[in-house]
């Protein structure tokens, strides 16, 4: 029999998980000047996260709800992406862009006489009278930055803060719990399974729907930032060009603007040059942008509040298209209209889809592609246009690119619009390069039109609108850039 061999114990020896001497330490603590921050003032959006949590706390009487920021996630041994707090912690709380702490929690704590407490729980900012300000390398202000202090905090987001420490003292206090689960392994551990923990992340998700006043500004914001950032992927197109790995030049020249006016980019750029563009979600970007072909362009910029925009454009390289392409554009474009024209409040969500689809199964039979007819392709049992079409139309749009992502089916896919609920509306047509049901002409081609609308009353308005779509538009926008 083998001897049972014990793994030998592992030593962490980095600097900063060696306690300091005495003597450093003592020095360490002592000729820091006082930085308190001053003039801070609460943010625009406190009133309207008072208001949702009201809503929130109508829905669940006589509850404790938790709601976590989220942990940091591991990238790679001891590094972590950079960290963006959970969307429902974020709609909730307020707190915003590099602010957003990790492992911080928004707890609703019931009140006898009916209603919910709100208390933030964070980690404050390490003052100089511990060690932690620049031996905790996950929080310590030397090697993370500055937090707020708890006094701080609860000037700009206007609501009660502790230290994040001392939750399991007000979790000790046993009472019925409500938790968002699956972001803090702490919160995971402390708080038993509730039978209605589905019921409360749908109602969270759901609640996000309809926007208000302030979640629509910052959409739009995004929406005007990310067009910023289309017109400088239009001036590094020369450069991308020349390139071997072109859709790298596109995707760092969109990325700046994200990082410049923004907290980040919504989701991975899909920088889609020649025959990539039928390839729907690439985001490998490296390969080449050759003049006299198209460029799938899919970007948004997230705000420092975290909505985000989600924006589609089709853009020739060298800034004309070629009749081949203007023909697939514009069946895409007209598709598009029909969409816009499909969005208004009682229509059911699915409609958009359809009115999109139509108008391209159609287009298919002119163009002698499609062997049945368009009534017959847009059948569910049929659905043969869709080989050249494979994606959804819509989907909600906010604080995720694809909001309100718990919503029961009947609320969402099912579900009927309602004025204030913001979508993107982008039908696309790809025709694989070895598709040889098309003429040589137009295999490899790939084009998507996407823009992010709001319901209203009688119809849609088109935040995107100011960022060209027309084929005549965008050459007179990237000759006005290019030269």
């Amino acid at each position: 029999m083998n001897e049972k061999v014990e793994a030998p114990e592992v030593k962490n020896a980095r600097p900063y998980d060696v306690a300091p001497p005495e003597q450093f330490a003592e020095f360490m603590r002592t000729g820091w000047a006082p930085s308190n921050l001053e003039g801070l003032q609460p943010l625009e959006v406190v009133t309207y996260a008072f208001t949702r949590r009201q809503v929130l706390s109508e829905a669940f009487p006589n509850i404790r709800l938790v709601i976590p920021s989220g942990n940091y996630k591991t990238r790679s041994n001891d590094t972590e992406y950079v960290y963006r707090p959970h969307s429902a912690f974020a709609y909730y709380s307020g707190v915003q862009g590099a602010d957003a702490v990790a492992d911080s929690v928004l707890v609703l704590e019931p009140k006898a006489e009916g209603g919910h407490d709100a208390y933030l729980y964070l980690h404050p900012r390490s003052t100089r009278e511990s060690d932690a300000f620049y031996t905790d390398r996950k929080y310590g202000e030397l090697w993370v930055g500055r937090h707020f202090t708890l006094e701080e905090a609860a000037t700009v987001y206007q609501i009660e803060t502790r230290n994040v420490d001392n939750i399991e003292g007000l979790l000790r206090f046993s009472k019925e719990t409500l938790l968002i689960r699956g972001e803090d392994a702490l919160m995971d551990k402390l708080i038993s399974v509730h039978a209605r923990e589905a019921e409360f992340q749908t109602f969270t998700s759901e609640q996000r729907l309809i926007k208000d006043e302030y979640e629509v500004g910052q959409l739009q914001a995004a929406v005007d930032s990310t067009g910023r950032g289309f017109s400088d992927v239009i001036a590094a197109m020369p450069a991308a060009a020349d390139h071997p790995r072109g859709e790298r030049i596109v995707e760092g020249a969109f990325f700046g603007r994200a990082r410049l006016e923004g907290n980040d980019i919504g989701y991975t750029t899909i920088a889609a040059a020649g025959s990539h563009a039928c390839v729907l979600h690439w985001i490998r970007n490296d390969g080449a942008v050759r003049n006299g072909e198209l460029l799938l362009l899919d970007a948004g910029v997230e705000m420092d509040s975290y909505y985000t925009a989600d924006i589609t454009r089709t853009l020739p390289v060298n800034g004309k298209f070629t009749p081949a392409q203007r023909a697939l554009y514009m069946l895409v474009y007209e598709a598009q209209l029909a969409g816009f024209a499909a969005v208004k409040p009682g229509v059911k969500f699915l409609e958009i889809n359809r009115a999109a689809q139509r108008v391209l199964a159609q287009g298919l039979v002119d163009m002698g592609v499609l062997t049945v007819s368009a009534e017959e392709s847009m059948k569910p049992e049929v659905g043969l246009h869709r080989r050249w079409t494979l994606h959804g139309v819509s989907h909600h749009l906010g604080l995720d690119v694809h909001d309100c992502e718990h919503a029961r089916q009947d609320m969402y896919r099912d579900g009927v619009l309602q004025e204030g609920m913001v979508l993107t509306v982008e039908p696309g047509l790809y025709i694989q390069p070895d598709d040889e049901l098309f003429a040589p002409e137009y295999r490899g081609i790939g084009i998507r039109i996407e823009d992010d609308v709001i319901v209203t009353a009688d119809g849609c308005r088109n935040l995107s609108e100011d960022i060209p779509r027309h084929p005549d538009a965008i050459e007179a926008w990237m000759a006005s850039i290019l030269g």
